[in-house]
């Protein structure tokens, strides 16, 4: 089989179509991929690195600024036109979309062609290429049941989100492997890239960690690091720009503070963590808040959103966290965790085999 994936600008579209592209190699390992992402986000080194076939494309946001989405408009009709030649040559069975500006031009292209297309949408709040795609698609995955209704209902299946099963799966990390001790570990992170915004509330707290019950383990991102290793800081506080394979470590997690990504949610749900969410303001249609906010309403997590983050607030909500641990654990576990990918693989079967 041949399939065609694109998926871009954040991990939280990439992982899930790396988690769809491995299903396909396991289940058939002759199967041959290609991916087609932007040539300037972080999907370019990451996808090249796992070994699969990868072509980028000039494409932007649009951002509101009428020179600059003019520009973009005639790159996406460039864009278009391209991906319609980079299809009748890879002749793919089908193509899946898993979120992001850049699968725009690839599934028309796709649709222009004929060729089945299947899309994921992994956010509560869908993201606006999937939406105006939707009309393309022959079936849409969604991670959230609240997401479907905003798509055509007889092309929906709930798939749930693949990166759940992918952080059971990881190897576990210990505690102690990067010295600290059994006390409850306290992990906060703010995506792969870090936040400027986050960052620059965190060093009181980090300071304050004196005498403490827990740990914390800070994961600055790679671009700010610098700027924390230069203080001093309570020793059962450590730093660290990035870390690899942190599902790993999250399984020996007492407390998460994080943004409220798809892929972290699933992530959270499959390992009955117990969390806090602070949802990125800067992303399209807030649809980070109303991810975070299908847990909280369900008791099974905690909100504080970045504008009303403090020092003093964070700590409190750390000490609600372990005060109600039992409970909010009791509460995910009223999240089914699918094996997301398999499904997508069965789903994209029978598609196939009705064309």
């Amino acid at each position: 089989m041949r399939i065609l994936v694109t998926a871009g600008g954040t991990g939280g579209h990439i992982y899930p179509a790396l988690a769809i592209i491995e299903k396909f190699k396991e289940k058939d390992p002759a199967t041959e991929v290609l991916y087609i992402g932007t040539h300037n986000r972080m999907e370019k080194d990451i996808v090249p690195k796992r070994n699969i076939k990868y072509i980028g494309i000039e494409i932007y946001g649009l951002n509101k600024n009428i020179w600059h989405d003019l520009k973009n408009i005639n790159l996406i009709r460039k864009d278009i036109k391209k991906c319609q030649q980079i299809i009748k040559e890879f002749k793919p069975d089908v193509v899946i979309g898993v979120g992001g500006y850049v699968t725009y031009p690839v599934l028309v292209a796709a649709h222009k062609l004929n060729i089945p297309i299947f899309i994921h949408e992994q956010n509560a709040l869908p993201g606006k290429s999937n939406r105006l795609l939707s009309k393309y698609a022959n079936l849409i995955g969604v991670s959230f049941l609240e997401s479907s209704k905003y798509f055509p209902q007889n092309k929906v299946v709930y798939t749930g989100n693949p990166t759940g099963i992918m952080a059971l799966n990881s190897s576990e990390i210990s505690k102690n492997s990067l010295g600290f001790t059994n006390k409850p570990l306290v992990v906060i992170v703010a995506g792969s890239l870090g936040s400027v915004t986050i960052n620059m509330k965190m060093q009181d707290f980090l300071k304050n960690m004196v005498n403490k019950d827990y740990q914390v383990l800070y994961i600055t991102g790679k671009n700010y690091y610098d700027e924390f290793i230069k203080e001093k800081y309570p020793s059962n506080v450590k730093i660290v720009p990035y870390l690899d394979n942190l599902a790993g470590l999250l399984k020996n997690t007492d407390c998460l503070v994080t943004r409220a990504g798809a892929s972290t949610i699933a992530e959270i749900i499959a390992l009955r963590l117990p969390s806090i969410f602070i949802p990125s303001p800067y992303v399209a249609n807030n649809h980070q808040y109303y991810n975070a906010l299908n847990l909280e309403k369900e008791n099974a997590a905690y909100i504080i959103e970045e504008k009303d983050l403090t020092a003093l607030k964070l700590e409190e909500m750390i000490n609600k966290v372990f005060t109600n641990k039992e409970i909010l654990q009791n509460n995910l576990k009223k999240y089914k965790v699918m094996n997301s990918s398999e499904i997508i693989y069965q789903e994209i079967k029978k598609i196939l085999k009705k064309e």
